[in-house]
């Protein structure tokens, strides 16, 4: 994402959002909370909902990507 775009367009909101940006529609949200506790997937908690950025899951991926090709 670039900088200048505004935070609301990178943020997703809940589990199921989360859940479909990632492996798409129809997704399980209980994925994104076992993602949260064993692998530290870059989700956190605004209030009682689970959110995430677009842009920090990329780069978390991207990272996962290259320790898996070493």
């Amino acid at each position: 994402m670039n900088k200048l775009t505004p935070l609301a367009e990178d943020l997703l909101h809940g589990a199921d959002a989360i859940a479909e940006y990632i492996w798409g529609t129809g997704a399980d949200p209980q994925r994104v909370y076992a993602l949260r506790r064993k692998k530290g997937a870059p989700i956190f908690s605004l209030g009682n909902q689970l959110c995430a950025r677009r842009s920090s899951l990329l780069t978390w991926i991207e990272t996962l990507e290259t320790a898996s090709s070493r």
